[in-house]
């Protein structure tokens, strides 16, 4: 039912390209022109400028962009609700999920979601807690899951989860580390961190002030932007890493890591569902309600 001119608008809108809207949308580029000339000759104004090979919006093209969002939000509850009266669920939702949460959590939960509710369009995006973020505020997701401690005004955030971080080493690692260490010991050890912007090396961050530590006073080999890469990194490096306690459960059965545990230093973290302040209903709320009676899939 909705205008599907308007969501190559906004695709090109938000990702300032043809290219990318393209790949979004999985259409042509040239029916991406095709839609968004037509748009134009339909309001008799251009909604881009093209300069080169970038484009930016007119003052045209940003009137129309907030006019958009509010009128694809409103489609979407209107699928949403017309489909509830005849007690059936249809739509499309689109998540977004930080990383330790689209790798370790998200998957069993998505796999008995579909299964219920097969009408229901799910696509799913991940990046660190501020990339999901940035899509809610941008209307690329109506859904985020993220970790971490900070919260961005605009956005409600309601916790689903609680998740440890944890020290964690190879047992083939040849540096002389005991089972437990104090945060001063810290410094001296070699390690390999999630990098700016993840949820996990925030809450390291806050655990390190408690003790009046810096990341900039560690000896940080690298920074990595997935656990999975920190995991492989470890078992060829001597070097300690800090991850969920929940990316390593096989690994640890299997000995191939080790948890050290730093002495008065403990690393919890809410995982949490995000929206936009004011979305109380709709497919995003029937995910969230599906996975609070679920949590055992995410345990």
């Amino acid at each position: 039912m909705t205008d599907f001119r308007l969501k190559v608008f906004q695709s090109v809108a938000k990702n300032l390209s043809f290219t990318k809207a393209s790949q979004e949308l999985f259409i042509s580029q040239p029916a991406i022109t095709k839609h968004i000339q037509e748009l134009e000759a339909n309001f008799n104004t251009r909604l881009f400028e093209r300069q080169g090979n970038k484009i930016s919006l007119t003052e045209s093209g940003r009137l129309l962009l907030e006019h958009c969002e509010r009128i694809l939000d409103a489609y979407q509850r209107l699928e949403y609700e017309m489909h509830l009266l005849q007690g059936t669920y249809r739509g499309e939702l689109r998540i977004g999920a930080s990383t330790t949460i689209s790798q370790y959590i998200l998957p069993p939960l998505l796999s008995n979601f579909i299964r219920k509710f097969p009408q229901i369009k799910l696509s799913v995006t991940n990046g660190n807690s501020r990339d999901i973020e940035n899509a809610l505020e941008t209307h690329r997701a109506d859904l985020g899951m993220v970790e971490g401690a900070s919260r961005i005004p605009g956005l409600r955030y309601t916790t689903f989860l609680k998740d440890e971080l944890v020290a964690v080493v190879s047992t083939q690692c040849k540096l002389d580390i005991p089972d437990e260490i104090t945060p001063d010991q810290l410094t001296r050890i070699p390690l390999v961190l999630r990098e700016q912007g993840s949820g996990t090396l925030e809450v390291f961050e806050r655990a390190l002030q408690k003790h009046h530590l810096r990341v900039s006073s560690l000896q940080v080999l690298m920074y990595l932007g997935s656990t999975e890469s920190i995991k492989l990194f470890l078992e060829t490096t001597d070097c300690m890493g800090i991850v969920s306690v929940r990316s390593i459960h096989k690994e640890l059965k299997a000995g191939l890591f080790r948890v050290v545990e730093i002495k008065d230093m403990t690393m919890y973290r809410d995982l949490c569902f995000v929206r936009q302040q004011g979305q109380e209903r709709g497919l995003a709320q029937l995910f969230m309600e599906f996975a609070e009676r679920h949590n055992q899939f995410m345990l």
